[in-house]
């Protein structure tokens, strides 16, 4: 199938990529992969990789959340993150969390705070 110049450009336009050097200096890699209906997200330490994989549907004032690969130690910043990036697209939200050891909060703080303003942004909010 070939793409024109105006499908290939906006398809480029809806793949965000940033990187945040959280407080415990440890860098991580986010990717976002927007849709009309909600997002795709990765956020991984240091490398490429999938780790924690979450789902999360906002439809009519409720959001349901399931876990396809839990997380062995940030699950409740990935259920969290997760929920929140559905809530604020009004849709699906696919979430994938890869780090080598367990985040501190301040962590958590700085990658949830450039993630939301990603969202924000692409969303025009």
């Amino acid at each position: 199938m070939k793409l024109s110049l105006t499908a290939r450009d906006e398809w480029y336009d809806s793949l965000l990529c940033s990187t945040v050097t959280a407080p415990s200096t440890r860098n991580f890699f986010i990717k976002l992969l927007l849709f009309d209906n909600g997002c795709f997200l990765v956020v991984s330490e240091d490398s490429s990789r999938i780790g924690a994989m979450y789902v999360s549907i906002s439809s009519s004032n409720k959001i349901d959340t399931a876990k396809v690969i839990p997380s062995k130690h940030d699950s409740m910043f990935t259920n969290t993150l997760s929920q929140r990036v559905s809530s604020l697209m009004n849709g699906v939200c696919v979430v994938c969390v890869h780090s080598i050891k367990q985040l501190q909060f301040d962590d958590m703080k700085s990658i949830m705070e450039k993630i939301m303003n990603m969202v924000e942004k692409s969303i025009g909010k």
